[in-house]
């Protein structure tokens, strides 16, 4: 390095120095964060540092330090923001791990308007809860139904009015 280059580089790191404060507002307003606009100062020091190397001459040591600080600025944002869309959320995370088996009240609950819907499937004369049960179980439709029953398929849809009838009405009483 010549006499030249370390003069520059003299003057380029006392211009860090003097614009110090103003260097570190300006990128606490352009980073909205005290964190970033730290690591920010820091790396444009380590930057500036290394240009002692090189032998370019700087003549607006404020607006190099600007460019200098802002393009790190810039990255650091970038990076932060790659962070957070690789980031899963709190609620995200209480999603994946929440436990999706029924609680012992939601299972009792479950498990006694199932024993309900089997005593009025059990009430409900033989055709009406066949059709019923091919309807609903096996996604049948009215004319295979009316297919496996020996019926017409306007007689189907009475059946399965009548079984829909009978449990709504069975449901109704119990509750």
């Amino acid at each position: 390095m010549n006499i030249r280059s370390a003069n520059n580089h003299e003057e380029l790191m006392s211009a860090y120095l003097r614009q110090l404060k103003w260097l570190r507002d300006m990128l606490k307003r352009r980073t909205r964060s005290h964190e970033l606009a730290d690591d920010a100062l820091q790396e444009t020091w380590l930057r500036l540092t290394k240009i002692q190397d090189k032998t370019c001459e700087v003549r607006d040591h404020r607006a190099f330090i600007l460019r200098v600080a802002n393009n790190i600025a810039i990255d650091l944002l970038r990076k932060e923001q790659r962070h957070y869309k690789a980031c899963l959320s709190d609620e995200e995370i209480l999603k994946a791990v929440a436990d999706s088996t029924p609680s012992p009240e939601i299972f009792t609950i479950d498990r006694d308007q199932l024993r309900q819907l089997v005593l009025a499937l059990l009430q409900l004369p033989e055709k009406p809860r066949t059709a019923l049960l091919l309807a609903r179980c096996d996604c049948l439709t009215h004319y295979e139904i009316a297919q496996r029953l020996g019926v017409s398929e306007s007689m189907v849809a009475r059946y399965l009015a009548q079984a829909l009838r009978h449990c709504r009405d069975h449901f109704r009483g119990i509750s």
